[in-house]
């Protein structure tokens, strides 16, 4: 499998050499893919057993309800396991593709957003692993168990799970978001910080709408995405004064 030539700013290309080079692209990210899902499936029962320890003491004997469904629910986590080990890979390839649009100083600064963005990723997923896929299981699978045989499928449990960890990972990528709109000129902080209100009112309906339909996994959401919304805020201003963005105006009274 060739590698492709990752093009300079301003390089000019066929119409059939950006085809092949997508092309290249898309079969090294699947390659990519199968390699890594090939390796977490040799080692998908210690995943497993990873993903349970969230769930309480007592509620660690998981079911499956069908012939294939041990299979195909092993199999589903590997192949989530295998996507987060690929994924550098696959931004890799993306960025390699759409960089020659961009020009060298701002490929720099695009650099430290995936350096943030990372870390930022992993501190969500840790977040929703250690605070709050506990506390939610622990209210979930303890609701009105005088009144339930409550059991725990699971295909069920690995989706919820993956879910949650998933959407907390994306809620910690506010920041990079309000700092790209800010970069880009379609926000400022002056404008943020006298929205404040509505920003907050915002991250109270998104952290509603996230997976997880009870009031514990709900606030465990909603609470750092309030402070990453104000954080954001507050490194926006240190940007706009670093690039002179803009004239930073006072708090309105």
């Amino acid at each position: 499998m060739r590698i492709p030539r990752r093009l300079s700013h301003g390089e000019e290309a066929t119409l059939v050499e950006h085809l092949d080079e997508l092309r290249s692209r898309i079969v090294i990210s699947l390659v990519a893919l199968m390699v890594t899902t090939a390796v977490t499936y040799a080692f998908h029962h210690r995943l497993v057993v990873w993903l349970e320890q969230p769930l309480p003491a007592d509620r660690r004997h998981l079911l499956t309800l069908g012939p294939a469904e041990p299979f195909l629910t092993s199999f589903k986590v590997s192949l989530m396991a295998g996507f987060g080990l690929a994924l550098p890979v696959i931004l890799w390839q993306v960025w390699s593709f759409l960089a020659p649009a961009v020009e060298e100083h701002s490929q720099r600064m695009v650099a430290v957003f995936v350096v943030f963005a990372s870390v930022l990723l992993a501190a969500g997923v840790a977040f929703g692993y250690f605070l709050v896929l506990p506390q939610a299981l622990r209210f979930l699978t303890h609701y009105d168990d005088r009144l339930y045989n409550i059991q725990i499928r699971a295909k069920d449990y690995f989706s919820f799970a993956l879910a949650v960890l998933a959407a907390v990972g994306v809620v910690f990528e506010l920041p990079i978001f309000v700092l790209a709109l800010v970069r880009l000129g379609i926000l400022s902080t002056r404008t943020l910080r006298r929205n404040r209100r509505l920003g907050y009112f915002l991250v109270a309906v998104v952290a509603v709408l996230l997976p997880g339909v009870d009031p514990v996994t709900t606030v465990f959401e909603g609470m750092p995405l309030a402070v990453l919304y104000e954080g954001s805020i507050w490194l926006a201003v240190l940007m706009e004064r670093r690039l002179g963005l803009e004239e930073i105006a006072p708090e309105p009274s």
